[in-house]
């Protein structure tokens, strides 16, 4: 089995009264983020870990903030893009591993359904996405409320 890595890392700084989607779920919240797209920050870093294990560039070359068609898109079109790619070149996913850190709110309660959105647009079970929720301990932008970051990685094979 021929099988690679990619890794992911996005970023979105939070604005008051957006919607906050994370991994394809809505979470109600009184910041959302601030972005070209809907802001699915989880979603953009796993994105970018599908694409790096490819060497086929970053989110940004495939989907261009400065393109219209992109504007306010759900990303989960854009994970549907991006998976298709990877089936498109004989590979599969095979994990995805993605940690969240956001000071509040609290995610443990919505990681279930994050899990099983991905996992759908994905065409895989849910068992093999693994979503992880952390603080910064109110340390940096993230512990100071201004934004999210979100680390992926995947493993993806072909036969």
């Amino acid at each position: 089995m021929d099988i690679r890595v990619g890794n992911g890392y996005d970023v979105h700084a939070l604005g008051e009264g957006l919607k906050l989607v994370l991994a394809g779920v809505e979470i109600p919240h009184t910041h959302g983020c601030i972005a070209h797209s809907d802001g699915d920050v989880a979603i953009h870093s796993l994105c970018d870990a599908m694409l790096g294990a490819l060497a086929l560039g970053d989110i940004g070359k495939h989907f261009p903030d400065n393109n219209n068609e992109f504007k306010g898109i759900d990303s989960t079109i854009l994970l549907e893009r991006v998976c298709r790619l990877v089936n498109q070149r004989g590979y599969r996913l095979i994990n995805a591993d993605i940690t969240i850190a956001m000071q509040s709110p609290k995610l443990a309660g919505y990681i279930p359904a994050m899990r099983e959105r991905i996992a759908q647009v994905c065409g895989v079970e849910s068992d093999r996405i693994s979503v992880k929720a952390t603080t910064t301990e109110k340390l940096g932008f993230v512990g100071r409320r201004e934004g999210v970051e979100v680390y992926s990685v995947v493993l993806i094979g072909r036969d």
